[in-house]
């Protein structure tokens, strides 16, 4: 952008009479001035970029775009946190002068409000995992049967930990499931997790239930239901032997089974019932990302990426 340019945004988004406020009525220091008119330069370019040249047009849907810009540049949550103050400070400002009559800045959330995902396995890398068990393994079977079950229904460890044998309808291809407050659901599962349940419960689960089993479908070798703990030591035994580097834990199961299904153009509402979420706002989250996937691809192949 030209220096005309830029000055001629200046005055459009009031940057100018926005940095006589902070000095004057704020009384901030020169060091926060020139931050925030950093700050808000790049916004106003950013939304001239999108068609937007004055501030009463800028929506809220604008300003959490442009918070997404932010992070594909790479800035730290610290420095995105000061840009969303500036922007908030600034359309006090706005309010003030009467320059605009609302504020679509007030729900922008903050770098520390967002929640963080453990890593996503891609596909292949799942394949890995599970092609890591081997059958010289005694519990080969069992081991196999509970991470397709945990990949393909997308359960919470607490649920896959928890179903009963009687819970497992391979008839239908589905398994019921008790979730959070003991919400019942059903949730559907492929061919390779109902395969891999069948060898199990035909092969393995009897030979290890002595009358302790309480009817839990995952066993361990001492014909006791599986524990939390017992579940995680079999995973992270897995992703070692797979060479798989990324942390990896059963929630990331859960994550990956989501952000596959969202990337291979599954309905939102249909991966939230799947998931057993009362609220979809929690689903949500996966279409960051897949908004995140998708823009790492199009910088990775787009020739103006």
């Amino acid at each position: 952008m030209t220096a005309a340019g830029a000055d001629d945004l200046a005055r459009h988004f009031l940057l100018e009479r926005f940095d006589e406020f902070l000095t004057l009525e704020q009384g901030t220091s020169a060091r926060t001035n020139e931050a925030y008119g950093r700050d808000l330069a790049r916004l106003a370019a950013w939304a001239a970029s999108q068609g937007v040249r004055e501030p009463g047009a800028l929506q809220p849907a604008h300003l959490r775009e442009f918070i997404y810009h932010l992070k594909d540049l790479g800035l730290s949550p610290a420095s995105i946190r000061r840009g969303i103050s500036a922007i908030r400070t600034w359309y006090r400002f706005l309010l003030a002068e009467g320059v605009v009559t609302r504020d679509p800045s007030a729900r922008l959330e903050t770098p520390k409000k967002w929640r963080v995902l453990p890593e996503v396995l891609s596909a292949a890398e799942v394949d890995r995992i599970i092609g890591a068990i081997s059958l010289d393994e005694r519990l080969a079977f069992r081991d196999r049967a509970m991470l397709e079950l945990a990949y393909g229904a997308g359960l919470r460890v607490s649920e896959w930990i928890g179903i009963a044998v009687r819970d497992v309808l391979l008839d239908e291809l589905v398994v019921r499931v008790f979730g959070k407050g003991g919400k019942e659901r059903l949730v559907p599962i492929g061919r390779k997790a109902a395969g891999a349940l069948a060898i199990y419960l035909r092969e393995l689960r009897p030979t290890l239930e002595r009358g302790a089993g309480e009817g839990t479908l995952f066993l361990n070798a001492r014909g006791r239901p599986l524990t939390r703990m017992g579940a995680w030591r079999i995973l992270r035994k897995y992703v070692e032997l797979s060479g798989v580097t990324k942390a990896v834990t059963p929630h990331t199961l859960r994550h990956s089974f989501a952000t596959h299904l969202l990337e291979g153009g599954a309905d939102l509402r249909a991966v939230q019932e799947m998931l057993g979420h009362a609220d979809i706002s929690t689903t949500q989250i996966y279409t960051h990302v897949d908004r995140e996937h998708l823009r790492q691809v199009h910088r990775q192949f787009h020739p103006r990426g």
